[in-house]
Order: structure tokens, then sequence, then C-alpha cells
């Protein structure tokens, strides 16, 4: 459709002086047959009219394929106007008659030598936008001429030809040498050339993300920006979005790029605007913050970013979405701009609401007063949802700015003699969180909130004033009355109401025991047994178990000491923020979600990452000024994720390995460990250095509980000290996991399966809750899941994702969910798993990120799969290979440790770890102690050797390990 519009505008300029709506008002029968007839006509202008009428029918979306052969024969002219016109008829129904098009190829040869360099250009594109592989095979050589050819015009349609014609047969476009013909137009002498050359292998890269066919060094980098001044604005959008995926040497290539970006900034398109900024904003990670240009760069920022505030709304809006994200990571380019957010009465509501936003992120101590005035006015306009976020936001600068917190409280007070009945709940819900930031300080305001009980009918709300009401129950001498109102209707109330008052309640009576005693019980009896919300239930059977029997423990329970809140509850994730970065000025910054989120079958996108920023730790500046600047730590602010988004993206969760404390034992010199480092850390984190719990857990899983023994050799084992804390606490799985004594899903001589857990909540997932646990069945790993759906709503659409993971696990095939998941109903799901994913360390080393998506939305959690799952049915060595393995590798490479009260003799210990590949290579008794020798292997190569010791009438094992990989 887009080639059609194209050729229509550029069809004007040859047009006819009268108007062609004349064509698109016929409505005669029999009106093929006289087309057919003006088409064959010896007159070129009636030739030529009959082709608009057949233009004009084919566009209002009548059949007029049957005037194929006669359109074509209309090709052989000297008319561009016509030869256009009978082109674009040829895109449209080429694929239908695929037969019929190849009657063509030969004008279409023909005219890519005409003298004329625009139906050169006309003929290559028209045949890159006939979808036909028949046409496809003649193309080629009229395509590597007009990639040669000596028109820039031409070059230009035929790079973006090479594109579309990689689209439909890529191994085509590869075999021709087409790709290398376009990586020498990189560096031709016309920057239109160039733009359309970057772009075709931008698109192609993205479908091919391996193929590192942008290969961008320092002299590619210089020719882009060289073609950069002299583009069109899209070719320009173009390069920038190529400069943005390249990874500067040093601050120094860094600083002389954004000089030449710099001046885009001012250029009146602001899709340009944007993609400058996103280069910029990306290498100004590499320049050190004491550089004087670092100063100026930020300076520069601001103004362009103002600017683009003063277009339309719908382009407001997305200038708005980008800023957020820019605010977020540098909040100091904009902190002197607080006005330019303010709202202006006529601003759509959207782009209202985006300017509240930001504001909020702005506000630091210097701005608050100003800030706050211009929010007590927004909670007197006369939009409800406005007025809402304009009270919340008054809540949420007081949190963010302690020093401004008595002022915003006493304007909420101020709002809420106002008597309007959404701005007072509002405001009782923001004073709850500010009370949570801010124990003991403005409680005298409790008695004005209680004035107001009677006027709350929303669910947050009245949630909110139960929750004060609880809490400070022994400074308000009617506590007991102003519960027991609620009470009178609880069986009406929203669960989150419900939930709330049950713990007010029981606060109340741990405060006031003799004065509420028949309270309590009122309540406890209304959860448990009228009601029939299990988390209702379940909440009144623990405080009633725990009333009943421990009333001193129940009251370090209930009352115990609360977690300040944080300062910014709707940050987003830091690496996610990464990643939006480097999508600025695209669908994904105005989303707020990574392209993989929303792009379908999005094979082709990869995850950005900006340069430098990885494992640094490195905050944003705050943007008070003055001493508070200074005092600001440089962590950044914890983030606390929404209840249905626990873990933020998980496609773009911070990876990054952590930096280990204690000293690594260098492996030997005589072992290949770039051979080994497969997970990012050399075999150290595999042979218990930094992860041995995580990795050893076929070992750890024989018996109770765990600990370190010293070591029998040089080199052998770890230190108590540099263990990690979980080897002292008692293991969860204990004697259930290899040796099936726990009532696992073990299987007879098979392969041991943990139980069912559950791995997402329904609370945190809108509903749906899964539970699950991994098997490996006859040589395949099984991710077995029970998804039960607890909303109110049909779920269907399901399907799951996995991220980068240390063992490469990925799904081997789509979920199979194939009938919708009603209300209250469950399903058993398998979903069979290969080790072909991409690999990254995590940290535990069976750290397992997923994601589900439904109708509903997109819901993320994690999981630890058992190690033994990667064992594989090939793990046996010869014994011969065994001893001489085990010699070779160096003792750093060694660990032991001790497995406690497991009561096996040595034969059915070797029996129950065969069912899970670890296989018994020989056996020895010295002095009464069983020795059995094992091999396994794991899917990515890495063998591990064990030693393990048996005494018999001893529960206590020892275990000594030793891991190899497969190439050494």
């Amino acid at each position: 459709m887009q080639e059609w519009a194209n050729q229509l505008c550029e069809n004007r300029q040859f047009g006819s002086k009268m108007t062609d709506s004349k064509y698109f008002t016929t409505t005669k029968k029999g009106e093929i047959f006289e087309l057919k007839a003006e088409l064959n006509s010896d007159k070129k202008e009636k030739k030529k009219e009959a082709v608009k009428k057949v233009i004009a029918s084919m566009t209002v979306g009548k059949d007029v394929s049957a005037l194929f052969p006669d359109v074509v024969n209309c090709m052989q002219t000297d008319n561009l106007e016509l030869k256009k016109l009978v082109y674009l008829y040829l895109m449209n129904y080429a694929k239908s008659q695929p037969d019929m098009a190849i009657m063509a190829v030969n004008t279409f040869v023909k005219d890519c030598e005409d003298p004329n360099p625009l139906i050169r250009a006309l003929a290559v594109r028209t045949m890159g936008c006939i979808r036909v592989d028949k046409i496809t095979e003649y193309l080629c050589e009229p395509l590597r001429k007009c990639l040669k050819d000596e028109d820039p015009y031409v070059r230009k349609t035929a790079a973006v030809c090479v594109a579309k014609l990689h689209d439909i047969n890529a191994q085509l476009v590869e075999d021709q040498g087409f790709l290398d013909t376009l990586k020498d137009l990189i560096s031709d002498s016309n920057p239109m050339v160039v733009a359309n050359a970057v772009a075709a292998l931008s698109e192609i890269a993205e479908s091919h993300p391996n193929s590192n066919l942008l290969d961008l060094n320092p002299q590619t980098i210089n020719k882009l920006l060289t073609a950069l001044n002299e583009c069109t604005e899209w070719g320009q959008i173009f390069i920038l979005d190529c400069l943005a995926n390249y990874t500067p040497r040093d601050d120094r290539e860094s600083q002389s790029i954004c000089e030449r970006v710099t001046p885009r900034l001012s250029h009146a398109n602001s899709a340009v605007v944007l993609s400058a900024v996103k280069v910029l904003m990306k290498f100004m990670e590499m320049l050190p913050k004491d550089l004087d240009y670092y100063g100026t760069l930020l300076k520069k920022l601001a103004p362009p970013l103002v600017t683009l505030l003063s277009a339309e709304p719908e382009l407001q809006y997305v200038a708005l979405r980008n800023i957020n994200l820019i605010v977020q990571r540098r909040p100091e380019i904009l902190k002197h701009e607080m006005k330019v957010f303010f709202v202006k009465y006529n601003d759509p509501i959207y782009v209202k609401l985006e300017k509240l936003d930001i504001m909020i992120r702005l506000a630091s101590q210097a701005n608050i007063a100003q800030v706050l005035a211009e929010l007590k006015e927004y909670a007197t306009e006369v939009d409800v949802d406005f007025v809402r976020k304009a009270v919340r936001a008054i809540g949420r600068c007081a949190i963010k700015v302690e020093q401004s917190a008595e002022r915003c409280v006493s304007t909420l007070l101020d709002l809420i003699q106002t008597k309007v009945n959404y701005v007072v709940q509002e405001a009782i819900v923001v004073i709850k969180d500010i009370f949570r930031k801010y124990p003991n300080k403005y409680e005298s305001v409790i008695a004005t909130l209680c004035e107001n009980l009677d006027s709350l009918d929303e669910p947050e709300a009245r949630a909110a004033m139960i929750w004060i009401v609880g809490e400070y129950a022994e400074r308000i001498d009617n506590a007991d009355e102003l519960l027991e109102s609620f009470l009178e209707g609880f069986h009406d109330e929203s669960t989150q109401v419900q939930l709330q008052l049950l713990t007010a309640i029981v606060k109340l009576f741990l405060k006031k025991p003799t004065e509420t005693q028949e309270l309590v019980q009122q309540v406890l009896s209304l959860a448990t047994q009228d009601s029939d919300n299990p988390d209702l239930r379940d909440r009144g059977y623990i405080y009633w178990r725990l009333l009943s029997t421990d009333p001193v423990a129940a009251k370090e329970v209930v009352l115990a000491e609360k977690p300040l809140i944080s300062e910014e509850t709707d940050l987003i994730e830091p690496t996610l923020l990464e990643e939006l970065i480097c999508h600025i000025g695209t669908l994904a910054s105005v989303y707020h979600k990574p392209p993989s989120a929303f792009v379908e079958g999005s094979r082709g996108v990869q995850h950005k990452r900006l340069p430098g920023s990885a494992g640094s730790g490195e905050s944003v500046e705050s943007p008070d000024t003055g001493s508070t600047a200074a005092a600001v730590s440089e962590a950044p602010p914890a983030v606390i994720p929404s209840q249905g988004d626990l873990l933020g993206d998980l496609l773009n969760l911070d990876l990054t390995p952590p930096t280990t404390t204690g000293p690594i034992p260098p492996p030997s010199s005589g072992m290949q460990m770039g051979a080994m480092d497969l997970l990012g850390g050399g075999l150290d984190s595999l042979v218990g250095l930094d992860t041995t719990f995580s990795f050893l857990v076929p070992f750890t899983q024989l018996g109770g509980d765990l600990g370190g023994s010293p070591a029998m050799g040089t080199g052998f084992g770890v230190p108590p000290a540099a263990m990690p804390a979980s080897f002292s606490a008692p293991v969860s799985s204990g004697l259930d996991d290899l040796f099936d004594l726990g009532g696992g899903v073990g299987m007879p001589m098979g392969a041991y399966s943990p139980p069912k857990t559950v791995w997402l909540p329904a609370m945190k997932a809108k509903g749906l809750e899964i539970s699950g646990t991994f098997a490996r069945r006859a040589g395949v790993i099984q991710m077995e899941m029970t998804l039960t759906n607890k909303a109110m709503s049909v779920m269907t659409d399901f399907a799951i994702q996995f991220n980068r993971n240390s063992f490469g696990l990925a799904p081997a095939g789509p979920l199979q969910v194939l009938t919708p998941l009603s209300p209250n109903q469950s399903i058993e799901v398998t979903l069979p798993l290969n080790t072909v994913g991409p690999v990254m360390k995590m940290e535990p080393l069976n750290n397992l990120q997923v994601a589900v998506k439904n109708n509903i939305d997109v819901f993320y959690f994690s999981c630890q799969y058992p190690i033994s799952m990667l064992f594989v049915e090939d793990g046996k060595m010869e014994r011969q290979v065994f001893l001489a393995t085990w010699k070779d590798i160096p003792n750093e490479n060694e660990s032991q440790f001790q497995i406690k009260d497991c009561h096996l003799n040595s034969d059915a210990a070797s029996n129950k770890l065969q069912g899970s590949n670890i296989f018994t290579i020989a056996k020895r008794t010295v002095e009464g102690q069983d020795m059995l020798y094992q091999s396994m292997k794991l899917t990515n190569g890495i063998w591990v050797l064990a030693e393990l010791r048996v005494q018999t009438g001893n529960p206590n094992y020892t275990v000594r390990t030793a891991q190899r990989h497969d190439g050494d």
C-alpha cells in the first residue's frame, strides 16, 4: 500500500489538467469488457485513460485481474506516467497471477537498461515488490547492474531492493554476493545511497542478529558521520540509529562522535532530534563526569527536549514518554526546566498525566515550594482522574523530599477540608504512605481523618483508613467503635478491605485485649467460617492459631516494626531502563517495554545495554542542589516492583555476575582455561569456590544438614569462612531429593523429580497461579506445570519464554494450552526443554527466569531447577579414563564436603544415584569404609567426578568432587 501511495503521489506531477476523481465515479455494467477494448486501442491517450480506470477500480476493491494480459501489453511505452500505473497494477496482481507475471520480465530487464534513470529505478523497485519466486530469479542480474549504476538515484533504490529480496529469498541474496555489494555502498559518495544502504543492512541484521552484517569500525563510523550532514531527514534517522549500535573504543572517540552528532539536536524533525538524543545518551556513559565537555553536553540536551513540548499533543506525548526515561537516567539534564512541565488548561489528559509524573521525578528541595503550589492548584480542577493523580503526587513529593513532608501534609489537610469526596479519599490513601515513611511524626492529623470516616466509599480509601485506625489504635479512644462500624457490612466489602479489617482488629486486640475480645472473635468467625475467600480464610486461621497458642509470638508478628517505604516505588528496573534508553524514539520508549514484549515473532530482537554500565553500580546524579546533592548516596534508589511485576521486566534483569569477595585460587598453568570459560567465570565457579552449593546440588541433596570438612590435600575444599551463607542453613530439600526419602515425585530406578512448588502466586499474576517442577524422562528435560485460574475471567493465548541462563535451557516448543482456562479451573502442562538457548551465568547457577504471557498480561517469576536434570545418559566414564582424568585434574578444581543423616548403605546409594545419571565407575573398601568412584556429565560437556565415602553404621557421607570440561 505504501508503494501505491508513493507512486500515486508521484503521478500527480505527470497528471492531466483535469482532476482524476472522475475515474472513481463510474458504475457502468459490462465495464471490464469496455476496459479491455480501450486497453487494446491504438490511441495512446485512450490507453492511458483505460489504465487509470483500471487502477481506480483496483483501488476501491474491484477485481480487475481478468485484464492482466491487456494491462501488461501496455508496458511497452515511453510514457513514464503510464509505465508507473502498469507497474502499480503488476505489484498488486502478480502474486495471484504468477504465470502471467512472467510475461512482464523481459520488459523489466529492458527497462533496467533504459537511458532514463527514473525508469531504471522504477523497474528495479517494482521487481523487488513483486513477491513471486519465479520473478526473483530474473531480478538478480538487473539488480547487480543497478547496484553499480552511475546514477545515485538508481543505486539508492537498488539498495532497498536488496533488503526486499532478502526477505523473499535470503539464501539467494547471500549466494549472489549482494550483501558484500551493499556493504560497499556504505562508502558511496552520495549520502542518500549511504543512508539507504545502512537502512537495508540494519533491516537484514534485525532478522539475522548473529550475522554481523554491520561490522562497524572507526573508518565506517567516520563515513557515516560525513554522510549525516547531507542526508534527508529519514536518511539521518537511519544513520543515527546505526551509530547507536556502535560501542566506541574509548572516551575520546565517544566525545568525537558526540561533537559531530550534536548539531542534529537543532533539526526541525522531532524523530531526528530523538535519534540524536539516543546516540548522545548512550555515548555519554563513556565520558568522565569531571570532563568539561560532559557538562556542556548536559546543557545542550535540555533545549531540544523542551522544544519538543511545543508541538501538537500527540508528539508532546511521545516526547514526554521519552523524557520520562531520560529523567530517570539523568535527572540533571532537566533539573532547571521544571516550569515547562507545568500543565496547561487545554492539554489533553494523557499529556497532563505524563507531565505530572515528570514533575515528581524532578522535584527536589530547591523547587518543591513551586511544585506544591502547582499541585494544589491542580487538585481543584474539574477532571476527576487528574485531580486524583495530583493529590497522589503531593504524597509522593512528601516521601521523596523529606524537608517538604510537613508542607505536603499541611496541603493535604487543606484539601481534606474542601470536603470533596474523591479528594478526601485520595488524601487519606497518601497520608497512610506518609505515616509509613515518617512514623511518629504526623499522627496528630489522625483526628481530622477520622472525621471523614463516613464519606469513604472506595475500597482503597476505606482500607487505608482501617490501617491507620489499627496501626494507631492506642491513640484513638473509640478505635473499637470505628472498626466495629466497618464490621457491620463485612461481607459486602471488597477483599482488600476485609483483609485490612481483619488485621486491624487483631492489632487492636493485642493492644487492648480486655476491651476487644468479643470484637476479635466476631471478625475471626466471619473470616474463617462465613467467608469463601481462601486468602481471607487462611489469614484468619493463622491469626486464630497464633492468638490461641502463643499471644506473645502473635504480638511480635502482628505488631512488628514495619520497614520504611521506598523513596520511589515506580522507577523502571535499572537494566530495563538501560535497554529502553537504547530504544529512544521508538515504540519501546512509548510503551516503556522492551521490543520483545510486543513485537510478534521477535526472534531478531536484540537486547541492548548502555556501554560501560555493566556492573559499574554507578548511580545517576540527584537533581537536588547545594549540600544535599553531595550527600546523596551513590547507590541507586531501591525499586519496589508493582504487585503483578515482582521481578521487573524479565528479559532485562541485570544478569551481570556478582563480584566475588573472597580470593580465588589461580587455575593451574597446565590447564587451558579459555576453552572452559563457558559460564563467564572459568571453572572456579563450578568447583565450589564461589557457588559450590549451587553446582553441587545433587550431592547436597543426599542428606540433611550440610557442613564443610577439612581439606584432605593441598587446594581441596572450601574454608568455612568462605562458604556461602546458604551452607550454614538447613538444606530445605534435605533427604527429599535424589534418594526419594521425602515423598517427592520419584520413579522407581529413575531420575528424581522434586515435588511441585508454587512458582507464581495468583496475587502477583492477576489470578494466574503457576506451580511446577522439573523432571528428566527418557533423556528429555521437562518442565511440568499446573496452571490455575483464580481470577474471574477466562485466560487464553498462553506463551512462555526463558531468559538467558547458565546452561542454555530453552523451551523446545510452544506452551501447549489447547483450551481456554476458565475461572477456578486447573490444567496440567508439560513443556519439553532443550539446552541450545543463549548462555549467561546466573546467580545461583541453577536459577531460571521465566516470562509467561496470556491474554491478560505478561508475568515474570524465577525458579531453580535441580542440577541433576542436566546429567546426561552417556555420563559413564571408562575406568582407565576416569583414573587418568582424576589424576590430571589440579587441586584447585577439587572440593570436599559432608552429607549428614543419610541412612543408606553404599549399594542403595549407588542405585539411587544411577537413576539420576550419576554412574558408579568403581567401588573399593578400605578399613570398613566403602568408597564409590562416580562420574556424571552435564549437558554443556562438563564432567564431574566424585568420590563418595560411606562408613557402615555412620549416617554421615563424605563427598569429594572434581570438575573437568569435555574438551580438556
